[in-house]
Formats: structure tokens, C-alpha cells, sequence
């Protein structure tokens, strides 16, 4: 089960609590590196360095954590700390992401994968490896708990009542989740993609 951020954990970690403070790190380890992987070109020692620059800063920085504002989900604050970080390392290496990508893009499918809002992915397009990347950038771009209900009911194939059975929830509440988890799929999958139009303009009338 997912652990909390309350305001007693808050409490024990500004304290130096090792437990607090490993509790932390056990969460937000892998799910940071995911989502900053794809963020710096998919360079996994530099997204390394992102992610430990990260949590050093969320330890410097734990003071202005609130878990009442935050209704004990650490996740977002994190990602505020995470996208601070690369950026200044995209900045250093004079790299952008979104440019490896878009390099492997056709109009046509870019055009396609627009569409998503209103009708399916093909599954022809499924197997693309532009559209495992692309996947895989808007997967690490949820929470994780969406992100590991997707990943438990569309890649593992578990049925809904053994995911709920493993979080110690009711099958409502994890079908919820996946509703939740879908939409923001979707939305994040639509932003990573109407983002690429601007490169593709600029290329396109050079």
C-alpha cells in the first residue's frame, strides 16, 4: 500500500527520522527516474543524477513541504523539484528531449495520435517504437499510483479484483483509480504530442 506524506511523517523526517526519511526514498526512487528519463533524451546516467540531485534537494527543501495542502501525496511536489533539475541539466548538456522524439516522427502519425481524444490508437501504430516512446513519456508523466494501476490491468493483464486485493481496496475504488489513471493517460499523452507541433512547424518551413 502506498504509504502516506501526513503531517506525523512530515514531522519525523524534519526530525532526522532514518525510517521517515528511507520511507521517501523508497517511494519516490523509481517512480522519479521514469518520469525524468524521457525528460533528459533518455540518457539513464544523466537521469541518475537528476533523480539523486532531487532527493538531496527534497531533504534541503522538506520544510516547505505542506501535507495538509497536499493531502499527504508527496508525488506532485517532487515533480516540481524534479523538473527544476532537468532543466538545468538539459541546459548543461545543450540537450532537448522532445528533440529525439520528433526526429523519429512523421506528419502522418503525428496527425493520428492528435485524434487519440476522439478515437483509439491503430493498432498498427501500437507496435511503432515512436509510439512506445511516446507511451512511455506519458506513463512517467502520472502519479504513481495511476501509473502502477495501468500497468498492473494493461500490461500484467490482473483483473481489477486482484488489484484490489494486493492495495487493500475495494474493487469500486480500483476501478475509480483506472478511470482517473485512463483520463490522465490521455491528457498527458495528448499535451506530449501537441507539443511536438511546434518543431514540426519550424521543420516543415525550413
Amino acid at each position: 500500500m502506498q504509504p502516506t506524506f501526513d503531517h506525523a511523517w512530515h514531522a519525523r523526517a524534519l526530525q532526522g527520522d532514518v525510517t521517515a526519511i528511507q520511507g521517501l526514498a523508497d517511494y519516490a526512487i523509481a517512480p522519479l527516474f521514469a518520469f525524468c528519463l524521457y525528460r533528459v533524451g533518455g540518457d539513464r546516467h544523466l537521469c541518475e543524477e537528476v533523480v539523486q540531485d532531487t532527493l538531496v534537494a527534497a531533504l534541503e527543501r522538506l520544510a516547505d513541504y505542506d501535507p495538509g495542502r497536499a493531502e499527504g501525496e508527496v508525488w506532485g511536489w517532487l515533480v516540481g523539484l524534479a523538473l527544476n533539475r532537468v532543466r538545468k541539466a538539459l541546459a548543461d548538456r545543450k540537450a532537448v528531449s522532445l528533440e529525439a522524439l520528433w526526429s523519429r516522427m512523421d506528419r502522418e502519425l503525428l496527425a493520428r495520435y492528435a485524434r487519440l481524444d476522439h478515437e483509439p490508437i491503430a493498432e498498427t501504430d501500437l507496435v511503432r517504437e515512436e509510439t512506445r516512446q511516446l507511451v512511455g513519456a506519458a506513463m512517467s508523466q502520472l502519479p504513481p499510483r495511476q501509473r502502477s494501476a495501468l500497468e498492473a490491468k494493461y500490461l500484467e493483464g490482473r483483473t481489477t479484483k486482484d488489484i484490489a486485493r494486493g492495495l487493500a481496496q475495494s474493487e469500486k475504488a480500483i476501478e475509480s483509480l483506472l478511470a482517473r489513471a485512463r483520463d490522465a493517460f490521455r491528457t498527458a499523452f495528448l499535451a506530449l504530442t501537441r507539443s511536438l507541433e511546434h518543431p514540426h512547424a519550424s521543420h516543415r518551413g525550413a
